[in-house]
């Protein structure tokens, strides 16, 4: 197994045209570790190596449990094994679909279900984070003073403390990030453009039945390195 700057739990989805598209969008494949051309989409404001140049390096995914470096004593194999282990007692999540949303300024695919349902993704978030937290080394603080200059409320400060993380435990949302920084011009014209060719591949219902650990390379990408089937 490859030795990666550090790790993650994302959401990736299945080979398929959600994924493919995904690639395509983003220029970067996670699952092949390899870059791949961007679609030919008319009415962008901007050329698309733009418009994903912030998310590309982390490929197209939600995350789960945030990106870690290994804590001291434990190593890729350890995280591995007990991340294999973990899925087999987290149960698939099913959602009524995926929608193409605006997240302050920038677009995402965001879930769409009732609050049942959002719950279930929300518990099996929070167990991956609970349930591998003992393979992550403490965020360096230039980390934690960068994640406080978003402006943090208390329960956010103290979870980033616990965590690592602000946005976990019930402050976590999931979603599909698509484009870095956009004004508001430039939003609504990617959202016209990409309306239309997300369409066909969104699916419904959408279903999580996997999670997929991923390692940082030297350069800042993220690599598919295990798929987790959801066993519970």
């Amino acid at each position: 197994m490859p030795r990666f700057a550090r790790y993650a739990v994302y959401y990736t989805p299945e080979p398929g045209p959600l994924a493919d598209f995904g690639a395509a969008w983003l220029g970067w494949d996670i699952a092949t570790g390899a870059e791949v051309a961007h679609p030919d989409l008319p009415g962008l404001p901007r050329p698309v190596t733009e418009l994903t140049a912030t998310p590309r390096k982390y490929g197209f995914h939600g995350t789960v449990k945030p990106p870690f470096r290994l804590a001291e004593g434990h190593d890729a194999e350890g995280l591995e094994h007990a991340a294999e282990h973990l899925a087999t007692r987290l149960e698939p999540v099913t959602l009524d679909g995926l929608a193409l949303t605006r997240l302050g300024s920038f677009l995402a695919l965001t879930p769409q279900g009732d609050k049942g349902q959002i719950a279930a993704l929300t518990a099996l978030a929070s167990e991956t984070v609970q349930g591998l937290d003992a393979f992550r080394a403490p965020a360096p603080q230039s980390e934690l003073d960068k994640r406080r200059k978003a402006g943090l409320s208390p329960r956010q400060e103290a979870l980033l403390q616990q965590w690592g993380y602000p946005y976990v435990m019930e402050e976590f949302r999931f979603h599909l990030t698509l484009t870095g920084k956009l004004s508001g011009v430039d939003a609504g014209r990617v959202e016209e453009a990409l309306r239309p060719a997300l369409a066909p591949v969104l699916p419904v219902p959408f279903r999580i039945e996997s999670l997929s650990l991923c390692g940082e390379d030297d350069e800042g990408r993220f690599h598919l390195v295990r798929r987790l089937p959801l066993l519970g």
